[in-house]
């Protein structure tokens, strides 16, 4: 099973933020520390251990969902890192990936709609999108520059008496 990388989970703390208090999102929901939702309430206080915690719990969540439709796409680190970020921060990749039937460029594509949050587009979520969809297009790591051939020219010399006619 593929889990998030370092690259992955950098983006996803830097879109989430940390809040060790709870607040409402955009859209709402009551939150804290990265990102987390589930049973938080007003007043709520965490510590960071904590919030790493409750990070690492969310992150298991959303890499099965990407993990789930891996043998139909068969995901590079780079996508599954880009997936699992969209995941943890729309919920799930179902509509994204339209259930399973969509082309890899498809979704990259999608993936850029999803900017709205409480029914308004928001500046914070065009910006993840965007940096999601550049991992997940992303080839790889490094670019590959290729080694230059040895090139051995071929020196062609003239017989002794070449000149004479």
């Amino acid at each position: 099973m593929m889990v998030t990388s370092k690259e992955g989970i950098e983006l996803i703390k830097k879109f989430e933020g940390c809040r060790l208090s709870a607040y409402r999102c955009p859209a709402g929901v009551w939150t804290i520390g990265y990102g987390h939702t589930l049973n938080v309430r007003s007043g709520d206080i965490i510590t960071k251990e904590k919030a790493e915690e409750y990070l690492i719990q969310d992150l298991k969540k959303a890499e099965k969902q990407v993990e789930s439709m891996d043998d139909k796409y068969h995901w590079t680190q780079n996508e599954f890192d880009a997936l699992v970020s969209f995941a943890y921060n729309v919920g799930n990749i179902i509509g994204v990936t339209a259930a399973g039937s969509r082309t890899k460029k498809q979704i990259s594509d999608a993936m850029l709609l999803y900017v709205r949050g409480g029914g308004s587009v928001l500046p914070g979520l065009i910006n993840r999108r965007k940096a999601e969809y550049d991992m997940f297009v992303k080839v790889g790591q490094d670019p590959v520059i290729p080694t230059p051939k040895k090139t051995t020219k071929k020196v062609v010399k003239k017989p002794k008496n070449a000149d004479i006619k």
